[in-house]
């Protein structure tokens, strides 16, 4: 671990107090931050050297509950296969899903591919630079739509997600338990950086990612904390089963894919249903088929 890493997250108990947000305060934490982000910080990532809207937009998509280095591997791919709004829309939902392929959580596909729809017809490509707008998108709640306009527009929105939780909860609010969001944004909010809000959203995921290798996870002390259920065995990776078969075959009957996918038949039945509703698959007949 580098020198610089190990100064901030060693010791035990909170370097800042939540009751006590000096000015003296909000310049040091300021500092912590932005000084590990640029001796520590990951600059190596494609969608941080750009500050093109769609690009932001899909990387931060692809984030959504997806390890960086996994993103990092499929994000240039995709930008390749779809470099804007509107050859995304355009494209049928078999291609996306098939440059998406080794990513998880699928619908996250099919929301990007209508997001970029929306965005052709109802704003003709031009990402909306306002927060509550981008939330109306399919798969992009307020703190994604936040994300995409700290990192492509540089605005000073206030906003969490987990790697900011973890950050906050360990500096400020380490001898609490059961710590609510409500809590945390007044602290973010004080501590925000307004002049660079892009760099300072870096540093802040960046740290609280180093602190998961680091210390103890403080995010265990959230009211908002989930642990997150294995892949094995899981509905989410029998539907990617389904998926891939579709994909590889075009075409399949239920008897097929639950040959395929070698578990109940009723709980494989229940998810081609689901995944009927969602909008990746149809029946012809027969037949299940991916929609394009």
């Amino acid at each position: 671990m580098k020198k610089t890493t190990q100064m901030f997250l060693e010791g035990s108990g909170p370097v800042f107090s939540f009751d006590k947000l000096t000015d003296n305060a909000v310049t040091d934490f300021r500092e912590l931050v932005l000084t590990f982000y640029k001796r520590c910080g990951r600059h190596d990532m494609l969608w941080r050297h750009t500050e093109d809207p769609y690009r932001i937009f899909v990387s931060e998509i692809m984030l959504q509950q997806t390890q960086v280095e996994r993103v990092a591997k499929k994000y240039p791919a995709f930008i390749t296969a779809f470099p804007d709004f509107a050859s995304l829309a355009r494209a049928p939902l078999s291609d996306v899903l098939t440059v998406w392929q080794s990513m998880g959580y699928n619908r996250r596909a099919i929301a990007l591919k209508k997001s970029a729809e929306k965005m052709e017809h109802e704003f003709g490509g031009i990402v909306p630079s306002d927060p509550q707008v981008l939330a109306t998108f399919p798969g992009i709640g307020p703190a994604t739509a936040s994300s995409i306009c700290a990192f492509a527009f540089n605005m000073p929105v206030v906003f969490i997600e987990t790697n900011i939780r973890r950050v906050f909860i360990h500096f400020f609010f380490s001898g609490r338990e059961n710590i609510t969001d409500a809590d945390l944004l007044p602290v973010i909010d004080r501590m925000l950086d307004r002049d660079n809000p892009r760099i300072w959203y870096w540093g802040l995921m960046d740290l609280g990612t180093e602190l998961k290798r680091s210390v103890p996870n403080p995010n265990r002390k959230s009211s908002a904390f989930v642990k997150q259920a294995p892949f094995a065995g899981s509905d989410r990776r029998i539907r990617g089963i389904i998926l891939k078969v579709l994909l590889k075959q075009k075409t399949a009957g239920k008897e097929e894919i639950i040959h395929h996918v070698l578990e109940e038949p009723q709980r494989v039945l229940r998810l081609l249903a689901a995944l009927e509703r969602e909008g990746f698959i149809r029946k012809n007949g027969e037949l299940y088929l991916l929609v394009r």
